[in-house]
């Protein structure tokens, strides 16, 4: 995964992650406006960097604990998982998506975790006017990242109403979604090996998975 796609990913974790002061707001959160949840909580998470960065540097295990336990709450896991593995997913039960679904979830905390430690505070996320047909079932919030060399990466976050209140299942960089980066490495294995032996190879750390 390069730099960039890490750096853009992670920003799905600093906007999902909104840090102890927000993490007892999560459900009145949800009820916001998906353009509101993005704002009001990337800049907590910077916050929270630029103020632990050092600690965070040295034990990056609580990072991925704190960004784990804020982050599922904001997150769609099992709609993800369903959009990830497609067709593949036809038939598989209940438990085995809770299963599939955690190992995701798994996979992006710890690897993307680290990544924000690259956020300075003087790289600015800029939330853009909401356009085009948005609806319940999807509605996109656009934003663009100030880069180092002074550029602007686009990075669009999709969004569902749920029962829960809205919540992110997809983060999109550069016109790549990193939904279909992962289904595109995944459904083959599950066609050829079921989703019981991709699930545990995937907690296991036995999958490698570029995205």
């Amino acid at each position: 995964m390069n730099t960039l796609n890490r750096l853009m990913l992670s920003a799905l974790l600093a906007i999902c992650t909104a840090g102890p002061a927000l993490a007892a707001d999560h459900v009145d959160l949800l009820e916001q406006d998906p353009s509101i949840i993005v704002t009001q909580t990337a800049g907590s998470i910077l916050e929270q960097l630029e103020g632990r960065r050092d600690e965070f540097t040295q034990r990056p295990e609580l990072l991925r604990e704190m960004v784990r336990a804020d982050l599922l709450p904001l997150i769609d896991l099992k709609y993800s998982a369903r959009l990830i593995l497609g067709k593949a997913g036809r038939g598989i039960s209940a438990e085995q998506l809770e299963a599939f679904s955690n190992a995701m979830s798994t996979v992006l905390t710890n690897r993307y975790s680290d990544g924000l430690l690259e956020f300075r505070s003087d790289e600015q996320l800029e939330v853009l006017p909401l356009k085009g047909k948005n609806s319940e079932k999807l509605t996109r919030v656009r934003t663009r990242v100030k880069l180092t060399n002074g550029g602007y990466a686009p990075v669009d976050y999709s969004f569902r109403k749920t029962d829960e209140g809205w919540k992110a299942f997809d983060v999109t960089v550069e016109g790549i979604s990193y939904v279909i980066t992962f289904r595109n490495q995944i459904v083959p294995r599950v066609e050829e090996q079921g989703i019981d032996k991709v699930t545990a190879d995937i907690m296991a750390g036995n999958v490698k998975l570029d995205g």
